[in-house]
């Protein structure tokens, strides 16, 4: 899928960008980001640079738009928002970071582990920026704040919905690319499934392997992924593969078997409204309230700053119960939730590699 470039600044204007793309949105005003303004009355603007498949994911980079919409809603605050290109380099987000932080955005956020190269080269840069990174806690500095989740942990109670759902015995678990971050979402998984039912058979596949990152935005190889596990039996299966998710999701759907959403509640994604009621479940990672909270923390003058984690215990990953189906599964809900209780009593430990 080929994406275009975007720096989106809401309610203000923009100079162009030296960006590979056009600037839009925002009705036309002075120039009130640049952050070499001696004005004093620069607007106060927060940024996020999505990762690979770009807003409109239906997952991981919608999520930390609607914490995006939040900040600017009820901090009363301007939003600028910049989009990846298909096969872009490092360069390519040294450059958007660094025009992001030029124009007097506060915080800016790269939304994947892809940027911390890019964040480690540009922050120095800019002191007095906060720079978000999510899902990384490689590059660290006093203006760094590094976002990340327990996802595991949310991986685990999916692994357990998945087995006692399950009819076949097999289950399946697709990943976008084969990397640390994504290893830890089929660890938990798949230890969640074997807790719970030691026969379970689990089906693993990735969609490429690193440096090729494209496995996070290829729905149909997502979708034939998901068809060669329905093809080995599995009736319920789990994509943690950003938008690539979206086409295990169809697959998984059609073949009228579960499929088990990622990062937000995908049953209710209005683009896989069409797969709604195959959608058993979502492991929740609250990327929102993270983007919001860092934003926040920037307007109250206390900028978060290292790493700041999210798990089961701050309800910062989790299992939506969205779909009325699910809530009717009284017995997958109460193990389930004892699994939760566990793991947040360390009862359980929930380990972060296959």
């Amino acid at each position: 899928m080929r994406r275009i470039t975007r720096i989106a600044t809401v309610g203000i204007a923009s100079a162009a960008l030296a960006l590979s793309a056009t600037a839009c949105g925002g009705k036309k005003s002075s120039d009130a980001t640049s952050s070499s303004s001696s004005s004093g009355t620069q607007e106060k603007s927060a940024a996020i640079a999505y990762d690979i498949g770009g807003r409109g994911d239906q997952s991981f980079n919608d999520a930390a738009y609607a914490g995006l919409e939040k900040a600017k809603t009820e901090l009363k605050i301007k939003t600028a928002e910049a989009e990846p290109t298909e096969g872009e380099s490092e360069a390519d987000k040294v450059q958007r970071l660094t025009e992001l932080a030029r124009k007097g955005n506060n915080p800016v956020i790269g939304v994947g582990f892809s940027y911390a190269p890019a964040i480690k080269k540009v922050a120095p840069k800019f002191p007095n920026t906060t720079f978000g990174i999510i899902d990384d806690t490689s590059v660290t500095d006093k203006n760094i704040a590094n976002l990340v989740f327990n996802e595991e942990q949310g991986s685990y109670l999916a692994g357990v919905a998945a087995a006692k759902t399950s009819k076949t015995g097999t289950v399946g678990f697709i990943g976008g690319v084969e990397v640390p971050l994504i290893k830890k979402f089929e660890a938990g998984f798949t230890q969640g499934v074997k807790d719970t039912n030691p026969n379970a058979k689990v089906l693993s596949a990735y969609l490429t392997q690193p440096p090729d990152f494209s496995g996070f935005a290829k729905p149909d190889l997502g979708k034939a992924t998901a068809k060669g596990q329905l093809d080995g039996g599995a009736d319920v299966i789990y994509a943690a593969a950003g938008l690539a998710g979206s086409g295990a999701i169809e697959a998984t759907a059609t073949a009228g078997k579960w499929a088990i959403g990622v990062d937000s509640d995908q049953y209710n994604q209005a683009g896989l409204s069409k797969y709604k009621e195959h959608i058993l479940t979502s492991v929740t990672k609250d990327v929102s309230s993270a983007v919001f909270n860092l934003i926040k923390s920037v307007e109250d003058g206390k900028p978060q700053t290292g790493e700041v984690r999210y798990g089961l215990d701050k309800n910062g990953v989790g299992l939506a119960d969205s779909n009325p189906e699910y809530k009717k599964m009284a017995d997958v809900i109460a193990a389930v939730e004892k699994a939760k209780a566990d793991i947040i009593a360390k009862k359980i430990t929930v380990k972060t590699a296959p």
